[in-house]
């Protein structure tokens, strides 16, 4: 089983073992005795109703503490879920530290926050969960409500991240055992957060991976192409080196999973203008567009990959003219896209090769796969929503997408 599914059923293990009740065999309806009547015993059902209410207590303090633990053992996250454990736990207090000292305390008097430093090293230096009673609580106050404390360290991926602290008046085996089953429960919210963490650092990695993926051709020929006019037409190589510059800079700024369709199209613009360069009147190209999608939330880097796709298939390989058309609709709650070239086209199976997730499947001269679009399509708005290659031989190529209006890009760079 997956690390998130073994901290998923910890959790579930963890909450109903809070619901159900200690004593009595832990079942929710209470046994009431036979009458000698013949109808042998009944069942009240009582109790169900305050099962069914300690229950949704339970889950309840539970999710409100998880979403800050997903976000990591920080003073800031301990904080915020502090208040919640202490609850859980059924303590007087409750404490989590973290390998340089206490992070945040709930409840209790101040002359055992005043301890919890220590109890917490302690702790973190033996690995193993501790119980305090006696002269490691005595503090001289009588009216002190603390009469046992427990200590125990949050293990996380082989690593002790921290430690849970937890005082009450209850005998100190009781309250070891809840606030080790706490921990455990702890232990797996902090488990998912960081493969929260890792997501989003394997997302940050594909990003980059994205952008290596530029064709180093497409970057040779347009440098060539621009040299070529330094002599010729010094105003137009000064525009291309300008169209080149800004190319880059939309390419190489900030990752973010989400743009604008006015964004990316800027961004084909620039493509298409260094290409018709290299290709002269042999690239011919249309784009159409509904006013009313330019603001529309597009993953990044979604539409030059098609182009240079069409390019390819419908210039490049035929040796002759070719165009190319960019159409996108207005759709009602979603927007329409498709790019479209006049070249060779394919057999349906090499089109389907297109989207197969291998080494160089649907890759112009090593640029960015459509598979890569396709993925990512279907990551963000679902399996409905990925690419769809039409073509056939002497008919040309064409990609369809959809993209739903109801998501926000975020802000620009």
């Amino acid at each position: 089983m997956s690390t998130r599914g073994w901290a998923l059923l910890s959790a579930i293990c963890f909450l109903l073992g809070l619901a159900l009740p200690r004593r009595g065999g832990g079942f929710p309806h209470r046994r009431a005795r036979g009458h000698g009547d013949g109808r042998g015993d009944r069942w009240d059902g009582r109790g169900a109703g305050r099962q069914g209410e300690a229950t949704f207590t339970t889950l309840r303090v539970a999710a409100r503490a998880a979403p800050w633990l997903r976000s990591g053992l920080t003073s800031q996250t301990a904080g915020k879920a502090v208040r919640h454990l202490r609850v859980l736990l059924g303590a007087e207090a409750a404490a989590l530290a973290g390998p340089d000292g206490v992070l945040a305390w709930d409840g209790g008097p101040d002359c055992q926050r005043e301890r919890a430093p220590g109890h917490a090293a302690a702790a973190l230096a033996s690995r193993r969960p501790r119980v305090l009673e006696g002269e490691a609580l005595a503090c001289g106050r009588p009216d002190c409500p603390v009469r046992s404390a427990a200590a125990v360290p949050l293990e996380v991926d082989g690593r002790v991240a921290g430690v849970l602290l937890a005082y009450g008046a209850a005998p100190a085996p009781a309250l070891l055992r809840t606030a080790a089953e706490v921990a455990r429960w702890i232990c797996g919210q902090l488990e998912l957060a960081g493969l929260d963490e890792y997501r989003r650092r394997a997302a940050e990695a594909e990003m980059r991976a994205l952008r290596a993926q530029i064709s180093p051709h497409f970057v040779y020929n347009s440098l060539t192409t621009i040299a070529s006019f330094v002599r010729t037409d010094p105003e137009r190589a000064r525009e291309l080196l300008v169209d080149f510059a800004d190319f880059a800079r939309y390419v190489l700024r900030r990752a973010r999973d989400l743009t604008t369709l006015a964004d990316e199209l800027r961004c084909v613009d620039r493509y298409l203008l260094l290409e018709r360069a290299r290709f002269g009147d042999r690239l011919r190209f249309t784009v159409q567009v509904a006013p009313e999608v330019l603001g529309v939330a597009v993953p990044f880097l979604c539409l030059q990959p098609l182009v240079e796709n069409a390019i390819k298939h419908g210039l490049a390989r035929s040796g002759g003219p070719g165009e190319v058309r960019v159409v996108i609709e207005d759709a009602g709650a979603e927007a329409h896209i498709s790019v479209e070239d006049d070249g060779l086209g394919m057999e349906p199976e090499q089109a389907r090769l297109l989207l197969d997730d291998g080494p160089r499947a649907g890759r112009g001269e090593g640029g960015i796969g459509l598979a890569n679009v396709d993925l990512r399509l279907r990551q963000i708005y679902g399996d409905g929503y990925g690419l769809v290659v039409e073509s056939g031989l002497g008919a040309g190529t064409r990609v369809r997408l959809r993209v739903p209006k109801g998501v926000r890009a975020a802000d620009p760079a």
